[in-house]
């Protein structure tokens, strides 16, 4: 018989989502204080996963389970408020998290469950580069590519890795196998043999981010490394596995409004030193301004927050959702990356007439890095025709 969680363990539940909110305040703050210098050095983010470990982070951004990991609103909080502060750093998180979900997605119960188990036991940091299924792809030549060999496979070819490719512990790809042409996911430790990590240098934004390319020459992976087969179809894929991708495109999402409110509050700040010696009335040019703005950012919020909600209702329910759901959370998500996206570099292109000064560059930077490779248009167009038809093809479209 179902039984009702009691008031005290609703409380001890409250309480540890506010402990590692207030731990993630102060891991922001830190981040905060360095942001610039950080941005201008353009390093891989060693030292920023350093704080990030130490703070327990990369162990709490889990999938929830018995004594562990984190619901999924409280992790996109926690990536918001990072990326606040250091959206390079916010977008190490998220890849983190939805990566971390990887098991769940592709495997079955009990693998997925001793995965997590040991991905917080270790504190694994997770990256990775999964591809969503794309016309034509049985004629394409695979960049990635599985061979049998007892016991397992040799994994061999490149593939670029927008986070954290030199400091994971876990880079989770997919990858075809030469025998049967199925798509497998599979997890890769860096420091396996036959691993090569290229860092990408000078980037325009997400500088600390930690991209890159990952060269795998005849990389053995074990059958206790596969989690599982990526579907060649959103027709054959699970309703659940099919949530992989709009779960990662969400987490973005939370990324680009921490650049937008971050923006927001380091032009605020500046107005305010800058305007401490004016008349008390004020410049009615200047309040017009940040009304607009800051109406922006909140109608973003807003959208996506709603898309996050539903997104949680369908984590939580788990391999029984309903085959018609993803379609529409995928539509939702869409919508929420068309809403963010817009305004996100609205505000940053906006906040640089507001105010001049070193680094605040940064944040149209980071948004344009983190939005320049999802077409508005293609995205609405894909939008427009799963309202019309209902057609799971145009969602699909739309991640691509």
């Amino acid at each position: 018989m179902r039984t009702t969680p009691s008031p005290a363990g609703r409380r001890t539940a409250d309480e540890q989502r506010r402990a590692l909110l207030r731990t993630v305040r102060d891991v922001a703050d830190d981040l905060a204080a360095d942001a610039i210098v950080r941005d201008q050095a353009g390093k891989p983010p060693t030292d920023e996963t350093a704080r990030l470990r130490e703070a327990g982070l990369p162990a709490a951004l889990t999938p929830p389970g018995p004594g562990r990991g984190t619901d999924w609103r409280t992790g996109c909080a926690v990536i918001r408020e990072i990326a606040a502060a250091d959206s390079s750093v916010g977008d190490v998180l998220a890849r983190h998290y939805v990566h971390a979900w990887s098991g769940r997605f592709y495997a079955d119960h009990h693998h997925a469950n001793a995965l997590e188990e040991e991905s917080v036991r270790e504190r694994w940091l997770w990256t990775g580069a999964i591809r969503t299924p794309a016309p034509n792809e049985d004629t394409a030549v695979p960049d990635l590519t599985l061979r049998p060999r007892a016991p397992g496979y040799l994994l061999n070819g490149r593939r670029s890795v927008d986070t954290a490719v030199a400091v994971a512990d876990q880079i989770v790809v997919d990858a075809v196998c030469t025998a049967t042409g199925d798509v497998l996911v599979v997890r890769i430790p860096p420091g396996s043999r036959g691993v090569t990590i290229e860092p990408a240098h000078d980037r325009l934004g997400q500088r600390v981010a930690g991209a890159g390319e990952v060269v795998l020459d005849r990389v053995a992976v074990t059958p206790g490394q596969v989690l599982g087969r990526r579907p060649h179809d959103e027709e054959s894929t699970a309703p659940f596995t099919a949530l992989a991708e709009p779960a990662l495109r969400l987490a973005l999402c939370h990324v680009g409004l921490g650049i937008a409110e971050g923006a927001l509050t380091e032009a605020r700040d500046l107005s305010r030193r800058g305007r401490a010696h004016q008349p008390a009335g004020g410049d009615p040019d200047l309040f017009l301004t940040y009304g607009e703005l800051a109406s922006a950012a909140q109608t973003a919020t807003a959208v996506v927050d709603r898309a996050t909600e539903v997104m949680a209702q369908a984590l939580a329910t788990g391999a029984q959702l309903d085959a018609e759901v993803p379609a529409g959370i995928a539509a939702l998500v869409a919508t929420a990356e068309t809403v963010m996206s817009k305004a996100t570099l609205h505000i940053t292109t906006r906040v640089l007439e507001l105010a001049d000064a070193p680094g605040l560059d940064r944040f149209w930077r980071n948004a344009r890095v983190l939005t320049a490779h999802r077409p508005v248009a293609h995205r609405l167009r894909s939008i427009g025709e799963h309202y019309l038809n209902g057609s799971h093809r145009a969602v699909a479209a739309a991640f691509h």
